[in-house]
This record gives structure tokens, C-alpha cells and sequence, in this order.
């Protein structure tokens, strides 16, 4: 008896739980938005050290050392 009573209730009422979801998808979005910053940031500095990384090897190599020309 006491299962079929559960299965039939909303653990919340509707029109509380709807507070709930809404908070729920904040969090998670919010989550998401902090994700993808800190990846932003990640590439960033990735992109920058690459940049720096190149400009070094063109001073030592020249700058046409690591191209190649077809023949």
C-alpha cells in the first residue's frame, strides 16, 4: 500500500519542485561557463608559449628553416 502511495506522490509538489529544477540548471550552467573559461584560459597560455617557442626557433634556425619547398 504504502508503495503504490509513493509511486502516485510527487516526493515534491510541482509547484515547489519547479524552484528546485531552476536552481538545479543554474548550478549546472554555471558549472559550464566556468569549464569552458578555464579552458579559454588554458588555450591562451598554450597559444602564447607557442608563439614564443617559434619566435626562438626562427632566431636560432632563421626563418626559413622549417618551411620546405616541394620539387
Amino acid at each position: 500500500m504504502t508503495s503504490a502511495l509513493l509511486a502516485a506522490a510527487p516526493a515534491l509538489p510541482l509547484h515547489e519542485a519547479g524552484k528546485y529544477v531552476a536552481a538545479a540548471y543554474g548550478v549546472f550552467v554555471t558549472l559550464i561557463l566556468i569549464y569552458v573559461a578555464i579552458i579559454a584560459a588554458r588555450l591562451q597560455r598554450m597559444e602564447k608559449e607557442i608563439d614564443s617557442l617559434t619566435e626562438l626557433a626562427e632566431r636560432r634556425l632563421g626563418p626559413d628553416a622549417g618551411r620546405h619547398e616541394d620539387r
